[in-house]
């Protein structure tokens, strides 16, 4: 195993160990919002922990709250990547359900002592506004992928964006729906259920007609 990632494959040396620094940064972030509350974090804190300088931090984020929800936009990003290996008969809404299911499996363990400082941390007004905008430019590599597997033209097709911002919302709903229910579940089969509720199967008007 030599630790590349569908993110770090094809990358040299220094470009992988920025990411893994750019990373650390984000989960000290989140960890320490986790324990002491968002608003008991300074970045002095963050930058602490991974044993960098603040100019290291304001690199890679302008926040707090921007490093911790760079984490769900990893996890699209992987997923967009991994939607195009899945196998080409597959029906497109279960290959969505599956490689956002898989990028959210080891929340399924997560200890039950954590989900409260989980849930504060998700209802923080200024987090929420970070992950929505971060989601919102989580959906044009989605998109693309999309329309690769479905044979629409990114550029010009409505359907691929309109899917990509309804499976977003989708797995952002399922997150928090299973965050604020106490997390007793698999949170990969919510979000199977939720991105199965949004992803419809393309049409000849979803694909073609808005050009």
């Amino acid at each position: 195993m030599d630790g590349t990632t569908p993110q770090t494959a094809g990358q040299g040396l220094r470009e992988r160990k920025k990411l893994a620094t750019k990373q650390a940064l984000a989960w000290a972030a989140a960890r320490l919002a986790m324990e002491r509350g968002l608003e008991n974090v300074r970045v002095e804190d963050i930058t602490d922990e991974v044993n960098v300088s603040r100019r290291t931090f304001t690199n890679y984020f302008s926040s707090k709250e921007e490093a911790i929800a760079s984490l769900n936009a990893d996890r699209f990003a992987r997923a967009a990547q991994a939607l195009l290996e899945r196998p080409a008969g597959e029906p497109l809404a279960d290959s969505l359900a599956e490689v956002f299911a898989a990028e959210h499996a080891a929340a399924t363990d997560v200890d039950q002592e954590r989900v409260a400082p989980m849930r504060m941390l998700m209802s923080s007004p200024s987090l929420q506004g970070e992950a929505l905008k971060t989601m919102a430019q989580a959906e044009e590599p989605l998109a693309k992928a999309i329309a690769d597997r479905t044979g629409a033209d990114p550029h010009r097709d409505l359907y691929p964006h309109v899917l990509a911002a309804a499976v977003t919302a989708a797995v952002r709903v399922a997150l928090a729906h299973w965050v604020t229910t106490g997390a007793a579940g698999s949170l990969p089969d919510v979000i199977r259920e939720a991105v199965h509720q949004v992803a419809g199967y393309p049409t000849d008007t979803q694909k073609g007609q808005t050009r």
